[in-house]
């Protein structure tokens, strides 16, 4: 993965060339320096946040601190209020209670003093011209900042080089949510907010998404994202909040979120499994061990570490056979941070 880094030549615009961010030699040479009302080590402050929308609390009494430097992903099921928490640390709403820090300073009272400092993504294409060329509109967008990055290679990064001269409104939506990305990056920004950034994406444009977002961490851009995907949080953040009805239930690096005692075993089924036939298949189990589902056409058995081994495999497996049930996709982990959004927030739809 190659990011860019400033080097302008002779007296006029120059080019920017590429670097090696992994490279120890070029590591954080985006990162840019403390300025006048940064709060020390904190990129983003939230404290007692409340935002109302008439009668209903979206959001009702939110706390947490964004470190700089790192990827901080805000995690929640639809109307959980991530979407309003994000938007009034971008300035785009005003807090009803509470106080809200973005590099030391009011989003709103000193949006002016926070715009070329901070990137914002906006959806599919959000905030650019309809009938702008997707390489102009980008060009653009970097024009406004004093050292943007180069906005050829963010285009070649993020697969849109063969759509540069095609007219914005004539890209498909996830052409518009790569422009969205490189819009809100090209300008260099200390801070960038990613909105479901990966929504909708194909599997190749989703990893390109992820490889800028780690080049922008090692460069010491702190990236605050919201995601409906567990496994990117996973592979991308540092640390996780988890919100459901407004507030935080809980935040921690994905690691320490997906510790536990308990082990489980997980497997798919070729039929349904309901209530009675998983308590069933409990009760031929070791001690301590209970089968439940895991949605989407899984099962899981968890119980002591003790248990879940050779004997329990053979348990589940004897019980599938004597019911004509082919089990498949047989797996002993931990818990992975679904299981912990899951656990934490419901499995009822929304």
């Amino acid at each position: 993965m190659r990011y860019a880094s400033a080097r302008r030549t002779g007296s006029g615009g120059g080019r920017l060339h590429s670097v090696d961010v992994t490279s120890s030699t070029h590591a954080r040479t985006m990162a840019a320096p403390e300025r006048d009302g940064d709060t020390l080590g904190s990129a983003v402050e939230v404290t007692g946040l409340v935002k109302r929308y008439g009668a209903k609390v979206a959001v009702d009494g939110l706390s947490f601190r964004v470190p700089r430097g790192v990827v901080f992903a805000v995690l929640g099921p639809n109307g959980a209020g991530k979407t309003s928490t994000i938007e009034t640390c971008e300035g785009f709403r005003r807090a009803d209670g509470g106080q809200v820090r973005v590099l030391g300073l009011d989003p709103v009272r000193d949006a002016a003093a926070l715009r070329p400092r901070v990137g914002v993504m906006l959806q599919a294409g959000g905030g650019a011209y309809p009938g702008a060329r997707t390489a102009e509109m980008l060009r653009l967008t970097a024009s406004y900042s004093r050292n943007p990055l180069d906005p050829d290679l963010l285009l070649e990064l993020l697969g849109l080089t063969d759509v540069a001269r095609t007219a914005v409104r004539r890209l498909s939506g996830g052409q518009q949510q790569r422009l969205s990305l490189a819009m809100a990056v090209v300008g260099r920004p200390e801070l960038v907010f990613l909105d479901e950034p990966t929504a909708g994406l194909d599997p190749q444009a989703r990893h390109a998404v992820w490889r800028i977002v780690e080049a922008l961490r090692a460069d010491g851009v702190t990236v605050v994202l919201t995601t409906h995907h567990m496994d990117e949080a996973e592979r991308l953040a540092d640390e996780v909040l988890i919100v459901d009805a407004g507030k935080a239930v809980a935040q921690g690096t994905p690691a320490a979120l997906t510790r536990g005692e308990q082990p489980t075993l997980r497997f798919r089924a070729d039929a349904d499994l309901d209530a009675e036939a998983l308590l069933g298949l409990t009760a031929t189990l070791p001690a301590g061990c209970v089968a439940a589902s895991a949605g989407d056409g899984g099962y899981q058995v968890t119980g002591p570490p003790a248990a879940i081994g050779p004997q329990l495999l053979a348990a589940v497996t004897a019980w599938c056979a004597d019911r004509a049930v082919m089990p498949s996709d047989l797996q002993v982990g931990r818990r992975t941070l679904e299981d912990v959004f899951l656990d934490l927030t419901g499995r009822e739809l929304r």
